[in-house]
């Protein structure tokens, strides 16, 4: 097959739009360098009319609302999901992982809850506390002058609190609790657990001329017409197009591999393009891969050579090892004070206005690492369906369950908004024995070999869903609520997620001052080839009890700042 060139070399060739690679883009870009952005999905802005399903009803989708390709709906703007029609991957016997891949601009920024916590002095640290997994090679105050930067730059509402592992920010001000979460605080109180403002990544108040206010629509995961809320192209990529950076953009673009010369350094990548079909070789100084952890290391993994053989960055064996993924487990609770409620916009933003950070002392528990919770419920605009089976609850009244007609539509007035949830989010540690590689027998419909998973929990993830069951059930029926289906046991795993499911894998390109037992050191730096950078979660060492996109986020951005140094040094 012909391939081909770009005669173009540019300054630095970025492979994914999302948290990583859009800060990357703006920073490089802003500072002068030529870049070019390779990303596998097509073109979004959420806020073109010709894109926009914010504040569209279900009866204007042409399924009536029903997502044939979509897992969380018709109108959600996250273009994939966990399977991909010709983009497969393959699991290990006896093991499962389920793989979330946004193919878009902005990748998965456009469909996440906009959690947006710093990982504090205690999640960089975890061996020295507990003993299981490694340390990072960099703390807390490395990566803190970032996370303020990143607090300023894109905005996140919160509360200063003063708590040890969870460092206070930059915050604008954070909306009241509705009233389902008044209820969860009620509980809360009474089982001793904690509850603060949220943190999110969504404006309750100006913080330039680009962007608007959060109306309370609570559609986030539709992407924001208005800009309010984070993604990387509407915070990150479109202001750094309009501020004059020199950005090409290629979409539809699937990257088969990076390009090495005879030393051993990257000299550009190659991809399909899904619309022709034809491969197309693009030619930069420097590589950054922001493709997500599987995604990276999948194109490490591909790029073999001579002088890399078993892959790009990979000497040391480690590229696909160390896979982790946040644990999960949840429970909702019928609670009979919240019926029969006036129906009005309480939506507030698109996501929980108050959560709970990890609170115990593990040193007194079975397992090693924490949790934090987050609570759902309310009067949400109707959408797919309100999430119950609404005549259910009538047996708690000792009345007929089913009905239609008028008798349904008073039981949906009667019962809407009287279901409340918490989940549970936790640290999985980190393994070397939890894994992707390269399928020796399967590639995609581009002819690309695509990964194999190997993935299990351990009992230290199992005991810390049994312990947050025991949570969930205190707080519910200190709320008031009569609790939903049964618990589950040891049998079901203590009711966990799957291995994938919450979408936060890190960690196959872990970072480490020893190339030996790392792929990266401190400034995502491939050990094996210095002008090649990884700047999504791959590069985490540990994952820590929160969502992982403020710090892939701090972490890029001081990332470019060390590329921008080395190139004034003349060292790449």
């Amino acid at each position: 097959m012909q391939i081909k060139e770009s005669s173009k070399v540019y300054d630095v060739i970025i492979v994914g739009s999302g948290a990583g690679g859009g800060m990357a883009t703006k920073i490089l870009s802003e500072a002068g360098l030529d870049v070019a952005i390779v990303e596998a999905g097509p073109y979004f802005d959420p806020g073109d009319p010709e894109q926009q399903t914010q504040l569209k009803w279900p009866w204007e989708s042409p399924r009536r609302g029903a997502g044939s390709t979509r897992p969380f709906g018709e109108f959600d703007s996250a273009y994939g999901g966990w399977n991909i029609e010709g983009e497969p991957y393959t699991t290990t016997e006896d093991t499962e992982f389920y793989w979330f891949r946004s193919r878009m601009l902005g990748g998965r920024t456009n469909h996440w809850g906009r959690i947006s916590l710093r990982f504090g002095p205690d999640d960089f640290k975890k061996k020295s506390i507990d003993g299981f997994g490694d340390d990072w090679p960099i703390g807390y105050e490395d990566v803190k002058p970032y996370y303020d930067k990143v607090d300023k730059l894109i905005g996140v509402y919160g509360s200063k609190e003063n708590i040890h592992n969870e460092p206070d920010g930059f915050f604008l001000p954070a909306p009241k609790p509705r009233l389902h979460e008044l209820y969860f605080m009620k509980g809360a109180k009474k089982a001793n657990v904690p509850v603060i403002p949220s943190r999110l990544s969504i404006l309750t108040k100006r913080i330039n001329n680009e962007r608007g206010v959060c109306f309370f629509c609570r559609q986030c995961n539709r992407g924001c017409s208005v800009h309010a809320d984070f993604s990387s192209g509407t915070c990150l990529i479109f202001p750094a197009q309009k501020s004059g950076g020199k950005i090409d953009l290629f979409v539809n673009a699937m990257v088969r591999e990076v390009i090495t010369n005879e030393e051993g350094k990257a000299t550009g990548v190659s991809y399909i393009n899904k619309d022709d079909r034809k491969e197309y070789q693009l030619k930069g100084k420097i590589v950054i891969l922001a493709a997500s952890a599987c995604g990276s290391a999948r194109i490490l993994m591909n790029s073999k050579s001579k002088q890399h053989p078993n892959g790009l960055g990979n000497s040391s064996g480690v590229v696909g090892k160390y896979l982790h993924d946040s644990t999960g487990a949840a429970r909702a609770a019928f609670v009979p004070d919240l019926m029969n409620r006036k129906t009005y916009n309480e939506d507030g933003t698109g996501g929980m206005h108050v959560y709970t950070p990890w609170w115990k002392d593990n040193k007194k528990l079975d397992f090693a690492r924490g949790y934090h919770l987050e609570v759902w419920g309310g009067l949400g605009m109707p959408s797919y369906g309100f999430g119950f089976a609404v005549n259910e609850y009538n047996k708690y009244f000792g009345e007929i369950r089913g009905g239609y007609g008028p008798k349904l539509r008073d039981e949906v007035k009667k019962y809407y908004g009287s279901v409340m949830g918490i989940a549970g989010r936790g640290e999985c540690i980190a393994r070397e024995d939890n894994y992707c590689e390269i399928d020796p027998t399967v590639v995609d419909e581009f002819g690309i070999p695509v990964l194999r998973f190997n993935y299990t929990w351990s009992d230290q993830e199992r005991l810390q869903a049994k312990d947050m069951h025991d949570t969930f059930e205190e707080i519910l029926e200190g709320a008031g609520g009569t609790l939903l289906g049964e618990r589950p046991g040891k049998d079901k795993e203590y009711g966990l997620n799957k291995p994938g499911e919450i979408i936060h894998e890190v960690g196959t390109t872990r970072m480490g001052s020893n190339p030996k037992t790392s792929v990266v050191n401190q400034y995502e730096q491939l050990h094996d080839a210095n002008n090649v950078f990884i700047v999504d979660g791959g590069p985490f060492v540990s994952q820590a009890d929160k969502n992982p996109t403020w710090t892939i986020l701090a972490l890029a951005w001081r990332t470019s700042d060390y590329i921008l140094d080395e190139i004034k040094k003349k060292n790449i």
